[in-house]
């Protein structure tokens, strides 16, 4: 039986020379998969798809990024007898939740096929692909991306590092098709990711103008004072696709979660030694004017991200009429998050304390908060973080020597104003205020319960933790299966 995919086609997000702004995207086509590889366009149109998919609601647009992931951590005030409150007391059997966790891993299976199904047949169709270099950026990219995904599933479904014997075997899916596929070993999936990561760089490294430019060229291409001029808007935002140095980071954050950190270390060393003409450091960690400008995502930190052009609706639906808040006084988010340190930039500048029609009073979270109009390349800042700087300084803080470490941890803190706290005397110390800090700096981007998870944190070090919570990192297997 032939098969075949319907893919949404949808037209690359980019910004205009004479608007600079980005346009809005709308679906193209649907064609069948023997004829969509027919040319260059098919496959760069395929690949746009799989970007689109990754904003899903049902993953980084919202469950994997500020949604379910953050609930299973207690970031957000809960109503009794809701799926979140289930979450928060890793009630796994409620079948709300159940449904939680069936969605997200149908939809991160089904980006993974869309994947697939473009390297089924880039190979094959080698000879359509008529632009130098883009036949390694868009194997590179969906190989990347492929073990971007495989990751997550493995960090939220599968087994802790420490005990990879007792819990959940997964399938790593390298094929596009409609039987099931099985599941594998901890190695065995551990071993195909790697080698997906490891092709992935071997590809793009000659190809990709990430190595060649400065951060601020690749974000404004083609635009007033930046060398970056790509002939092809799909080259074009590097810092939105999976490029070399976020396969690197992919890389850093895959060894960690793996407990390699020797090879976790050199990874994420490349990136903060990586260097433009002039030596400057080309990712450089935000600062004081980045929280002053607004840009609360700091989208001059990330490494890679997906540009989400509504992501002032997502403020307004989720966070502006208060459905995702935590507490009802300032003190909940500026003592007990932050610690009251009074010079944090996080604690003075991200949250609000905004007052409902009801006269209620809650903490909102400002990092959706954006500008939906009459922005610039310099001042949009709709963008979901995937990889960012600061998470390769706190594996470089992790996985260095002690006082190299050390030196990484303070050179972070610094960026975030808080250089004069206490400072860490031991490796044991060190990893304490690292996993406060994860917390702290990733909330609502769904990274500190994957930090607990894979340091076994005990409850009293989960902040938020309800008195109920009986932790339970090991997720069960979704009720659904998937085949690509």
């Amino acid at each position: 039986m032939k098969k075949s995919i319907y893919i949404i086609l949808l037209a690359t997000a980019f910004y205009t020379v004479s608007c600079n702004k980005f346009l809005d995207i709308v679906p193209k086509t649907q064609v069948p998969q023997d004829q969509q590889f027919d040319t260059e366009q098919g496959f760069k149109d395929a690949l746009t798809g799989v970007y689109i998919n990754l904003k899903n609601e049902s993953t980084y647009g919202k469950e994997l990024s500020f949604a379910t992931i953050e609930n299973l951590v207690s970031s957000w005030d809960v109503t009794n007898n809701t799926v979140e409150q289930q979450l928060g007391l890793y009630n796994f059997s409620d079948s709300k939740v159940i449904d939680k966790f069936n969605r997200i891993f149908s939809q991160q299976y089904k980006t993974i096929a869309h994947i697939n199904a473009i390297l089924q047949q880039i190979d094959l169709k080698k000879s359509v692909l008529k632009t130098a270099g883009i036949y390694e950026i868009i194997k590179g990219e969906c190989l990347g991306l492929r073990a971007f995904i495989h990751l997550d599933l493995m960090r939220l479904y599968g087994p802790m590092p420490q005990n990879p014997a007792i819990g959940n075997e997964l399938a790593y899916v390298t094929e596009f098709g409609r039987n099931i596929n099985a599941h594998i070993s901890y190695e065995s999936y551990k071993a195909q990711l790697l080698n997906d990561i490891k092709q992935a760089e071997e590809l793009i490294k000659s190809v990709d103008p990430m190595l060649n430019y400065s951060m601020a060229d690749i974000r404004n291409p083609n635009g007033y004072g930046s060398a970056f001029k790509p002939d092809d808007d799909f080259i074009a935002y590097r810092n939105m696709r999976m490029n070399y140095y976020a396969i690197k980071a992919l890389e850093a954050r895959a060894n960690l979660w793996y407990g390699d950190n020797d090879k976790a270390y050199l990874a994420a060393k490349e990136i903060i030694e990586a260097r433009n003409e002039k030596n400057v450091p080309k990712f450089q960690l935000a600062g004081g004017l980045e929280y002053t400008a607004s840009n609360f995502m700091l989208t001059t930190e990330q490494i890679f991200g997906l540009y989400a052009y509504d992501m002032a609706k997502t403020y307004t639906n989720y966070f502006g009429n208060g459905l995702y808040r935590k507490g009802t006084s300032a003190t909940t988010i500026t003592n007990q998050l932050y610690g009251n340190t009074g010079t944090d930039f996080r604690e003075a500048t991200l949250w609000n304390l905004i007052t409902m029609t009801n006269g209620s009073k809650y903490n909102v979270i400002k990092k959706y908060l954006t500008n939906e109009n009459n922005v610039t390349v310099s001042t949009d800042y709709k963008q979901i973080p995937l990889l960012r700087t600061s998470e390769m300084y706190l594996i470089l803080a992790e996985t260095a020597p002690f006082n190299e470490g050390l030196d990484y941890f303070k050179q972070f803190r610094l960026s975030r104003n808080i250089g004069s706290t206490a400072i860490p005397q031991d490796k044991s110390g060190l990893l304490s205020e690292i996993i406060k800090e994860y917390r702290k700096e990733f909330y609502a981007e769904g990274q500190a319960f994957y930090t607990y998870k894979r340091l076994n944190v005990p409850k009293i070090q989960v902040l938020f933790a309800p008195s109920a919570a009986l932790i339970n990192y090991l997720l069960p297997m979704p009720t659904v299966e998937s085949s690509n």
